[in-house]
Formats: C-alpha cells, structure tokens, sequence
C-alpha cells in the first residue's frame, strides 16, 4: 500500500475511471491520502462522479511516471468521518478554499478490494493486492 501510496503523490495527477450507466467516464484527479490503514481519495458530493461512484464502486485509476505505470482496480467505499476529511484536506490544504470538514460537500472514498498493477516497457508487470 506505501509503495502505491507514494508512486501517485509522486505523479501527482492520475486518471479515475468510473462509470455512468454504460458509458465509462474518465477525469484527472490528484488527491490520495492514507487515513486508518487504507487508501483514499477526495472529492465534491456535488459532482458527477460521486454520484457515479455512489451508483457503481467499482473505480480504476492509471498514473504514468515516466517510466512506469500503475493500474488500479478497486472498490471505493465512502467514509463519511469528518476526521477522514479533515485528514485529507491537511494533507492538500490547496483544497481548503472549496471544501471544509463536515460541509456537506467534502467527500471521502476509501478504496478497497484493491489490485495494483505495475508496468512497464521493459520489465514484467508485478501486482499487488489489499
């Protein structure tokens, strides 16, 4: 998980993948945190995708580094605790001009049921599940 952990802050933007009915949707993202043993990711309970992730858990993200490259299948479970908002909104206090702890608009996915997957041109893929 700390190895998945720090090869996204070190990209820094990854892509998530959901779905919408039956057309995938895919956008930049850029949080991750680690709060109470698993991974998680933030966004606005006004958005498309948490209604899409709300409607279907199942979620992929894809970060690029260079040189390789990480897929993420998971199940993003949400965690409604104002101290897994006010966690992730220290971590990315760029964020804290939209959104504050217990607003009713900051939203919290912990991502479980995790396969990750390492890649790379020049080396065999290596996965990595929790």
């Amino acid at each position: 998980m700390e190895e998945v952990l720090e090869f996204l802050r070190k990209c820094g933007t990854y892509y998530l993948a959901t779905v919408d009915g039956g057309q995938a949707r895919v956008r930049p993202f850029g949080t991750i945190d680690l709060f109470d043993g698993r991974l998680t990711i933030q966004t606005g309970r006004k958005k498309d995708v948490s209604r899409q992730i709300l409607a279907n858990p199942r979620v992929e993200l894809c970060a690029f580094d260079g040189e390789r490259w990480l897929r993420l299948a998971a199940a993003a479970v949400e965690d409604p605790r104002i101290e897994a908002q006010a966690h992730m909104l220290e971590a990315y206090p760029s964020l804290q001009a939209m959104y504050q702890p217990g607003d009713g608009n900051t939203q919290i996915f912990a991502l479980t049921e995790v396969t990750a997957t390492f890649s790379s041109f020049t080396e065999a893929p290596r996965t990595l599940t929790f």
